[in-house]
């Protein structure tokens, strides 16, 4: 039998081929996958980076909206005491009768009324027909403006804390 050494060096040639072309292939796709591979890894650093910062400037904001609240309350807090004592010492002073209350009546409605028509030293209403509560009508009245004023201050705390939220 005789060997055909044309066809064997032919096709020992076209396999070289592929296997040189295979190679070249997979250099210049490495390489491809390679530079895909590193910018990913890059896109993804940049991602973190920028989520790493929004998170922190999401912290900073928060923490600023909890010392602004802090304050807030603080704030509200020492106007609460401030407008209990100040009710406190009222109260107190009407007990002592170191203070009375008085209402204005209007002159035509006192007719034959026995009431003082003269102001007093502390008085600021000159010649007004004036009465003087019980003091127990006074306790209560001032309970009421108490309560009252604890709204108003409770009130203006729940706007401070809307208006520092919506900051």
């Amino acid at each position: 039998m005789v060997v055909p050494w044309k066809l064997i060096g032919v096709l020992a040639l076209v396999l070289a081929g592929f296997g040189s072309a295979w190679q070249f292939q997979d250099w210049r796709y490495g390489k491809q996958l390679a530079q895909q591979a590193q910018q990913h890894a890059e896109t993804l650093n940049q991602l973190t980076q920028a989520a790493a910062t929004a998170q922190q400037a999401e912290q900073d904001k928060r923490l600023a909206l909890e010392q602004r609240l802090a304050a807030s309350e603080q704030t509200h807090f020492r106007k609460m005491t401030d407008a209990q004592r100040d009710q406190d010492r009222l109260r107190d002073r009407l007990a002592t009768a170191d203070l009375r209350l008085s209402v204005l009546i209007d002159a035509d409605s006192a007719g034959g009324c026995s009431v003082s028509a003269a102001s007093g030293p502390g008085s600021v209403d000159h010649a007004a027909v004036r009465a003087r509560l019980d003091p127990a009508h006074a306790q209560r009245i001032v309970a009421i403006t108490d309560e009252g004023d604890r709204g108003l201050i409770a009130l203006q705390a729940c706007q401070a804390y809307v208006r520092e939220l919506n900051k």
